[in-house]
């Protein structure tokens, strides 16, 4: 199966899920049948946090652009589609991170992202890292239409 961001962004260059930036994280994002979206993340060596554990904001990158792969999901099911000449139809509007225990940096981590709700306005997502079954970090992600300005 091909992810996400391979199917929709091949020529994105965001650090945390462009398929074009070779020295970004490279999240690649895939559908459930329960209509979640998950991933795993293996984090490098460079991403500690000064203790040995995954650093937050390498985190908090990650429930983002995870959370996008869940937004755009719910749009393009819905045929909520990018403007002309844009490649996304929306983009984050905030995000509320939370921190509920340290996380591995030698170890792959599991993200899962939900909709909660949606709208063609706006789309709220419910995200999560896991790791040895317990949640390490989540957050929901607010995201809104993209419309460009001229």
């Amino acid at each position: 199966m091909i992810a996400l961001q391979d199917e929709w962004w091949p020529a994105m260059t965001c650090f945390g899920c462009g398929p074009a930036n070779a020295e970004g994280l490279q999240l690649k994002s895939y559908p459930q049948l329960d209509g979640s979206v998950t991933a795993t993340f293996q984090p490098w060596p460079q991403h500690d946090n000064g203790g040995g554990f995954l650093n937050g904001g390498i985190i908090a990158t990650l429930l983002d652009c995870h959370s996008a792969a869940a937004v755009h999901q719910e749009a393009f099911l819905n045929g909520w589609m990018p403007a002309e000449g844009e490649s996304l139809a929306y983009v984050t509007a905030g995000i509320d991170v939370r921190y509920r225990r340290p996380a591995p940096l030698r170890e792959p981590v599991t993200l899962v992202a939900t909709t909660k709700d949606a709208d063609e306005d706006q789309i709220t997502s419910l995200v999560r890292l896991e790791w040895d079954g317990k949640v390490r970090a989540e957050g929901e992600a607010l995201w809104k239409r993209w419309r460009p300005r001229s």
